[in-house]
């Protein structure tokens, strides 16, 4: 069983929803982001997804973007982030989702990036741009070292493709609670549980409904029909406001993004 299959079966048992937070690795520094998955971790997510920053970020909104791109100014690459990852590996237990770009990947080398995804402990990687049509050969990586490949479902995915993800996705699948980037609304719109039905009809797994996510009272609703629900944007800005200052303080900021979290967390499900 994978790390995000054990953790799914334990919110199952436990009758609760999944609380998947988002943080842009490298944002504001690589030494701050471990101490940002703690507190998330503490905060009570079930995975954290942390994104690897990209030059062309097409399906985020204003918001990641400005996060990738301080990364990226701080030299921010993916070997750093897995030297970063297995230096946190011995101290955390909460499931990791590398969040990226195909790019990235690709000129990293796919071998190699599986091998050192299996040695930092990750538990699943996502990729925003890769369509299952070309997914297999990184797939095939992951399953041999018992990393999930996991994929996003949009409103506008046709039935076809649905039953082609659901053949190759595990851990989980993402269900994009509506079109467009990340980040742009405050409320979420009735196709979601429309979409998270058409998932259930072709997959067992677990569905996690994101984009858009802000308050809790949006958790609240998503758990009406969702499996978890992930946030992205809201925690990002946070860690925005509290760095924006030349005399932000590591401390207050981790305490700043830790309250923020908690909001999102311990939702029981009303399935």
């Amino acid at each position: 069983m994978t790390p995000l299959a054990r953790a799914f079966e334990n919110l199952q048992r436990e009758n609760r929803c999944g609380f998947i937070p988002f943080l842009v690795a490298g944002d504001p520094d690589l030494q701050t982001t471990p101490e940002l998955i703690a507190a998330l971790t503490r905060s009570g997510a079930t995975a954290i997804e942390v994104g690897v920053p990209f030059s062309d970020p097409t399906a985020d909104g204003s918001v990641i973007q400005r996060a990738a791109q301080r990364a990226l100014n701080r030299a921010t690459t993916l070997a750093a982030i897995f030297q970063m990852l297995h230096q946190l590996r011995s101290t955390n237990e909460t499931p990791l989702v590398l969040f990226s770009y195909y790019n990235p990947i690709l000129q990293f080398g796919l071998r190699k990036f599986a091998d050192d995804a299996a040695r930092c402990g990750v538990g699943g990687v996502l990729v925003t741009d890769l369509p299952p049509e070309a997914a297999e050969p990184l797939r095939a990586l992951l399953s041999e070292r018992a990393i999930d490949l996991i994929f996003l479902v949009a409103p506008t995915t046709s039935d076809a493709r649905l039953q082609q993800i659901a053949k190759l996705a595990s851990g989980f699948i993402y269900a994009i609670a509506r079109t467009g980037v990340t980040g742009t609304h405050r409320e979420l719109v009735d196709e979601s549980a429309t979409l998270v039905q058409r998932i259930r009809s072709v997959s067992t797994l677990p569905v996690a409904v994101g984009f858009g996510i802000t308050k809790r009272a949006q958790v609240k609703t998503v758990c009406a029909y969702a499996d978890a629900a992930v946030v992205g944007s809201r925690l990002v800005a946070e860690i925005e406001e509290a760095t924006a200052s030349a005399k932000w303080r590591r401390a207050e900021l981790i305490e700043r993004v830790e309250r923020c979290a908690r909001q999102f967390g311990s939702v029981r499900r009303s399935l």
